[in-house]
């Protein structure tokens, strides 16, 4: 199985560090980025790294990542509990995915208590700030590893 992981984010991710600090953190999206390439290498993972604030583009990555990666780890964001295209994509794609959010959904808002998302992720990450990228891409990889490999 590939070891190439897509580290997906949603709207508004871009403004980490700068958009309501006291829900999201001080750390920046470059910093997310920074640390998931760190822990990448230790665990062997190539990733590519990608931000939208168009619903469009991140599904053109998951169709993407159907052919050469072996897993998704998604911060869908707002899109989270809005995106049955998101979905739609995702149940297209066969490796793992695991969903992230880097606070609490469930402590926020009633509306942000559903995830489209969820129906299809095969893990869910909340609330645990950033640190939540690094355990996604800790058990995609453990996934990665465990998958018994075709013999020729």
């Amino acid at each position: 199985m590939s070891r190439l992981v897509y580290v997906l984010n949603g709207p508004n991710i871009n403004l980490l560090g700068k958009r309501q600090p006291h829900i999201y953190g001080h750390e920046t999206l470059a910093d997310v980025e920074r640390d998931c390439r760190t822990l990448a290498r230790e665990l062997k993972l190539e990733i590519k790294f990608h931000q939208s604030n168009r619903e469009y583009e991140i599904i053109d990555w998951i169709h993407e990542a159907r052919e050469t990666a072996g897993g998704i780890v998604i911060n869908p964001a707002a899109f989270t509990h809005t995106s049955v295209a998101i979905l739609d994509a995702l149940n297209t794609f066969e490796a793992p995915v695991i969903e992230v959010h880097i606070s609490n959904v469930h402590k926020r808002e009633p509306f942000r208590h559903h995830s489209y998302v969820s129906l299809r992720a095969d893990g869910v990450i909340a609330g645990l700030g950033t640190q939540g990228y690094q355990l996604g891409l800790r058990r995609i990889a453990k996934l990665i590893d465990e998958k018994p490999t075709a013999k020729a």
